[in-house]
């Protein structure tokens, strides 16, 4: 058994489209996820691995970073059809902007302040606003049509390959300075069910 924590938007959008790589390579171990937005005591509560977002630094545990990601707006095709399109990033401003409130208390979580900064339109004041603290819900609203969502590249991706989501303002995305980790305690590392897991 491995026992892998990771939030649930993680789960949701990244890992469980995924984790059929991870049981096709090793076919004896069962996984247990346990999905949370707290970090667990992983000794105390029997955590094998897992992956936060973050910028790191989680005492007592080892963390390799996984993967870094982009922040962008996006929204439904239903969206960007019925509007046609935006001209500039402060015509955003006009439409119901969505926040993800998920893991807005870590420092460097990016906002639409700090991307409309990016894109030269500091000082917009959005008309309508939507705040959801779960980031798979985030993109539901957004997948829903009702409104624009600044998406983190990692968990938005197969939204828009599949043509869910679109993305706007294509070359107006940054790197957030957080990212994603995966975390494990360093006494177990050498254990072959994680190591693969980690790879």
């Amino acid at each position: 058994m491995l026992t892998v924590t990771v939030s649930p938007a993680f789960a949701a959008k990244w890992l469980l489209p995924r984790i059929e790589r991870f049981q096709d390579a090793c076919s004896d171990t069962d996984v247990r996820l346990d999905t949370s937005l707290k970090l667990l005591d992983f000794a105390r509560q029997g955590i094998d691995i897992g992956v936060r977002y973050g910028a790191g630094t989680w005492p007592g545990l080892a963390a390799d970073k996984l993967m870094d990601e982009d922040v962008y707006p996006v929204c439904s095709p239903r969206l960007l059809q019925a509007r046609g399109s935006w001209n500039a990033p402060a015509d955003l401003a006009h439409e119901t902007l969505i926040h993800d409130l998920s893991v807005d208390s870590h420092a460097g979580f990016a906002t639409w302040d700090a991307w409309f900064e990016h894109a030269g339109a500091s000082g917009v004041t959005p008309h309508r606003s939507l705040k959801i603290n779960n980031s798979a819900a985030v993109l539901q609203a957004a997948i829903e049509g009702n409104g624009i969502v600044l998406a983190r590249s990692v968990i938005a991706a197969d939204d828009i390959v599949a043509g869910r989501l679109v993305r706007l303002f294509p070359t107006l995305s940054f790197t957030s300075t957080l990212a994603y980790y995966v975390l494990y305690r360093p006494e177990c590392s050498a254990l072959p069910r994680l190591a693969a897991f980690r790879d």
